[in-house]
């Protein structure tokens, strides 16, 4: 049976949302802070890889960063993962010259699994001429 443009239309939502983050984060200059930090949440939040989001860190942030790795040793994340999609948005902002905070209010879909949401709370450390996240943490 051929499929009308508007069943299809939904399986397109979540693609089209990803593609928006995306852009969203080419947007902001790669050193930004913001930038750094959109780049950590792709990593970490959206394609479970912690390796990638470990240069990104220091201090704190990169400490639990090592921890999740301790934690989830032995659980391989591939193409055949069933990857939550995500969606945020940023709440609120706090910064100094030195630092800045950010909360994000995130919507995670999983497949098959339902829905939740949590907030992000992420700070960007300057050191020297480049952004890391410092530290990051979640509640609901």
């Amino acid at each position: 049976m051929i499929q009308n443009a508007r069943e299809r239309r939904p399986a397109r939502i979540p693609v089209m949302a990803s593609m928006a983050v995306l852009a969203l984060a080419a947007c902001t200059s790669p050193n930004s802070a913001r930038g750094v930090v959109d780049r950590f949440i792709a990593a970490h939040y959206m394609a479970i890889d912690l390796k990638a989001a470990e240069p990104l860190c220091t201090g704190l942030a990169l400490d639990k960063l090592h921890e999740e790795m301790k934690l989830t040793e032995g659980q391989h994340i591939d193409a055949s993962t069933r990857k939550p999609i995500v969606h945020y948005k940023l709440t609120a902002k706090r910064e100094s010259p030195d630092h800045i905070e950010y909360l994000f209010r995130a919507t995670i879909d999983v497949p098959d699994g339902g829905s939740f949401e949590k907030n992000w709370m992420i700070t960007a450390r300057k050191e020297s001429d480049t952004w890391k996240v410092s530290n990051f943490s979640e509640y609901d």
